[in-house]
């Protein structure tokens, strides 16, 4: 693991940054993450340096984005790149039905009163079931979304992450806004970098690697994408606060 990111030759860089598990370490549930103020500074200094070329990539909404790091706003995709907010503030989100999702929300309403420690999120155009205490319910919770999919096939598609699984709108990734975010200032001409932890973040980890850029996994190692490796949170961390003292 290279902590001082001596491997990024490029001085001018495009930051694309996971939350959960990147930025943050992940917490028992979506609600209990805490945002340090010394974490909020480190992003505001590395935004400028890269003089607005950050944005953050996450499976939250981009209001829950705002709400966790305010006063800070970034540029960001939220729900997996089905919203975006571009750096003149700009938020593009396509017209769905919210009806399509209702049977899946009553469904997965009735499994969590089922199993103690399940946890229903539902974020609107996405809807995820945390199984993270209650981890014996894993397989359930697999094969309950699984035939949630199937009807909404095209329309939605199923995504697994850590301890979670979740129906977002089909046709948008982390990759789609890595490369909507890299055809416009401030971002256009830069070296693309973007950096996270799951398997959610492999379409993003694709994006930077087809246009030349580096993708790099946080924590342990396992089958990626990603051609590079921090450790840890921290180290993350630690790397944003070494290149804003190297400005």
């Amino acid at each position: 693991m290279t902590l001082r990111g001596a491997f990024i030759r490029e001085r001018d860089i495009a930051l694309f940054l996971d939350v959960d598990g990147t930025l943050l370490e992940i917490a028992s549930t979506p609600d209990a993450v805490k945002v340090p103020a010394a974490l909020r500074n480190t992003l505001d200094l590395a935004a400028a340096r890269e003089e607005g070329a950050l944005a953050l990539i996450s499976g939250r909404t981009i209001s829950e984005l705002d709400r966790l790091f305010a006063p800070c706003l970034f540029p960001a995709a939220g729900q997996h790149g089905f919203e975006r907010r571009d750096s003149e503030g700009r938020l593009t989100q396509p017209d769905l039905d919210g009806k399509l999702l209702k049977p899946a929300r009553e469904t997965l309403a009735g499994l969590q009163l089922l199993h103690k420690g399940l946890l229903l999120e539902d974020k609107g155009a996405a809807i995820a079931m945390h199984y993270r205490l209650a981890p014996k319910c894993e397989s359930v919770v697999r094969e309950v979304m699984a035939q949630l999919a199937a009807p909404l096939a095209g329309l939605f598609v199923l995504r697994s992450g850590k301890c979670v699984f979740e129906l977002t709108p089909a046709g948008y990734s982390k990759r789609t806004a890595v490369e909507m975010f890299m055809l416009e200032p401030p971002f256009a001409g830069r070296a693309p970098v973007f950096i996270g932890d799951d398997v959610t973040d492999e379409d993003g980890f694709a994006a930077v690697n087809a246009l030349g850029g580096y993708s790099i996994q946080v924590g342990n190692a396992r089958a990626s994408a990603a051609r590079y490796r921090f450790g840890s949170v921290s180290a993350v961390a630690a790397w944003l606060r070494e290149r804003n003292l190297n400005r």
